[in-house]
């Protein structure tokens, strides 16, 4: 079972603000939500997260709740935080904003129509994950949650506390004490694991580390496998030259197919490569180069470019000038300047650029080539066709004799040279 899908996305609700008296506030809750966006996107296991905080009714929750879920198509992961509300008939309501604890099914979401939601979701695999609270104290701001037959079918559920036990929220705590933990669990990994662990082995980890605390054991319920589902190991070492290797395999193939769609790997690594190495380490500096030029291929051009000229001045203050990392970085910066103000307030920076590669890297190196057909491309838009003709022409012949014949990067310089001779009446 994967844990890199296809479409997967995260639904994070909770209610940190109550209007009963009966129903202390939980202000814990939007950090936590906001957090574990953050990890699970890190982590690889979702491609995005849709924050149902605070939400004002039933009704506009569900309307989010509908949006969010009809766009997972491999994995669902659903969130809850808040107070958890026990019914007449035992049944769990989830609480909201004006929930009343005597009469839950006014103003609070039922879990059996959360349920009934989840399972009409094409999601392949569905994991639930609710961490309910109720008035009172235990050692801390008491959460109770009463779970009894919630289980959905494919669907790997975790709750925060048997159905007779309250959950915690501790004291000098940021987060409540079964989010919290599992953040760091998350976060560092299991140690003596490989690269990847199931969701199941975070939950028997999650229950030592609960249960060695005092605190109320979690429990799960699983189906069709779905305990099987894999999750990015952060205590499994991998050594900076390791995740080095792994981005630039993700380079070469966003080179080939694109980099927008690079994005979250990307991401992905440079989180990694921060749990080890210092920000301006030149490896972080690297990656952060490149995620930046990804996200500019996904339409943040302008954004992009503030940024990677601060990593560039880094990278220049580190090597200095005449080192390939920044030279690939101003190559970067030129492409947002051109995607964002247009190509001649681009052809500058390339003219100063391209003379720097020849004379570093030299003129056959594939980053002095992708520089200068750049430049033709721009000096094309520009209106400078001749020009580009030439620089094309020039480039063709290089990476003729370097790249195998279906080379993409070769059969889009010969597609380009074609449109310019064109146009050039050539």
């Amino acid at each position: 079972m994967r844990s890199m899908p296809g479409e997967s996305r995260a639904v994070l609700i909770g209610t940190s603000t109550y209007s009963d008296a009966d129903l202390p506030d939980i202000p814990q809750v939007g950090p936590g939500l906001a957090e574990l966006g953050r990890l699970f996107t890190a982590l690889g296991l979702v491609q995005g997260c849709d924050l149902l905080l605070d939400q004002p009714s039933v009704p506009e929750l569900g309307r989010g709740l509908t949006a969010a879920m009809d766009l997972a198509e491999d994995l669902l992961l659903v969130y809850y935080i808040g107070h958890g509300l026990v019914g007449r008939s035992h049944e769990l309501y989830l609480g909201m904003r004006d929930s009343v604890p005597a009469h839950p099914d006014f103003g609070s979401l039922s879990y059996n129509s959360l349920r009934e939601r989840v399972l009409d979701s094409p999601a392949a695999t569905k994991i639930v994950i609710l961490d309910c609270c109720f008035s009172g104290r235990a050692l801390g701001s008491a959460l109770s949650s009463q779970v009894d037959e919630l289980i959905i079918d494919g669907t790997y559920l975790l709750t925060s506390s048997p159905r007779d036990r309250v959950s915690l929220v501790l004291p000098g705590e940021e987060h409540t004490a079964f989010t919290g933990r599992l953040l760091r669990l998350l976060s560092t990994g299991i140690a003596g694991r490989g690269d990847h662990v199931t969701i199941d082995d975070v939950y028997h980890e999650l229950l030592r580390i609960m249960t060695a605390s005092g605190l109320p054991r979690p429990q799960k319920r699983a189906t069709r496998a779905a305990d099987q589902f894999r999750i990015p190991n952060r205590a499994a070492v991998v050594s900076p030259e390791d995740l080095r290797a792994q981005v630039e395999a993700v380079v070469d193939v966003a080179r080939a197919s694109g980099w927008s769609t690079a994005v979250d790997d990307l991401t992905g690594l440079l989180n990694r490569q921060l749990d080890s190495l210092p920000t301006d380490h030149p490896d972080v500096l690297r990656t952060q180069s490149h995620v930046l030029f990804a996200l500019a291929a996904g339409g943040a051009a302008a954004e992009s470019a503030g940024r990677l000229a601060e990593v560039h001045a880094a990278q220049v203050g580190a090597h200095g000038q005449d080192h390939v990392d920044p030279l690939r970085t101003q190559h970067y910066l030129a492409i947002c300047v051109g995607e964002s103000d247009g190509p001649l307030a681009a052809i500058p920076l390339l003219r100063v650029l391209t003379p720097a590669q020849r004379h570093v890297l030299g003129y056959e190196h594939e980053d002095t080539l992708r520089a200068h057909h750049t430049l033709a491309r721009y000096l094309y838009r520009s209106g400078a066709v001749e020009e580009a003709l030439v620089l094309l022409e020039e480039v063709l012949v290089i990476r003729e004799r370097a790249l195998a014949a279906g080379d993409p990067v070769l059969l889009r310089t010969r597609r380009d040279l074609e449109l310019v001779r064109r146009w050039s009446g050539g």
